[in-house]
């Protein structure tokens, strides 16, 4: 979080992570759309459409005395750009952590968990954390609990589980409002 005090601005960075193909780009681009703000977003795309770094945008808001700035990534999940990722991670506020809920993706994305567990080691536990559970319309999901059990879920000081399909828009309003609600807990902060 950094303070402009001389332009009375907080920003605040909030990273999408995930494994590929887990939904990550779709859910920005659901986010931005909310907003009406869909064409401000960047994309660093190959021949096929997929992320070849990451996605990025921003989305003011004003307040009474101070703006927010969110600046919103999200870290390509393919292996072959695995070194970009950390460098997306810098200075992180808050993480909203795609999975991909098809059992058959539990191996990726608990990979993906570990290599953000790695980053960080524990003090990825301080992080304000959103985990969405994403392509949740599909019948043969995860189950829910095995997931976070594995994950280790308790031990995060600042927590949720929302699912997701992002290709409707279905819960990605809310996993961004309530990242807002771990990130400024003392402020009641209306979006609409």
């Amino acid at each position: 979080m950094l303070f402009d005090y001389s332009n009375k601005t907080i920003q605040i960075k909030i990273v999408y992570y995930g494994p590929a193909m887990s939904g990550k780009t779709t859910s920005l681009k659901s986010l931005f759309k909310y907003f009406g703000k869909q064409e401000t977003l960047k994309s660093i795309e190959s021949t096929t459409g997929r992320t070849l770094f990451f996605d990025f945008g921003v989305l003011n808001f004003q307040g009474y005395e101070w703006n927010i700035k969110f600046l919103i990534y999200s870290a390509t999940g393919q292996d072959f750009y695995a070194s970009t990722r950390p460098a997306t991670l810098i200075g992180v506020d808050g993480i909203i952590f795609i999975v991909d809920s098809q059992n058959t993706c539990i191996k990726q994305n608990l990979r993906s968990w570990n290599e953000l567990y790695t980053f960080f080691s524990n003090k990825l536990y301080e992080i304000p954390i959103i985990i969405c559970l994403n392509k949740w319309d599909l019948d043969n999901k995860i189950k829910k609990l095995e997931f976070l059990n594995e994950i280790n879920y308790t031990l995060f000081e600042k927590v949720d589980i929302i699912t997701t399909i992002a290709t409707d828009g279905i819960g990605i309003f809310d996993s961004f409002k309530n990242m807002l609600n771990f990130i400024f807990p003392q402020i009641s902060i209306q979006i609409n």
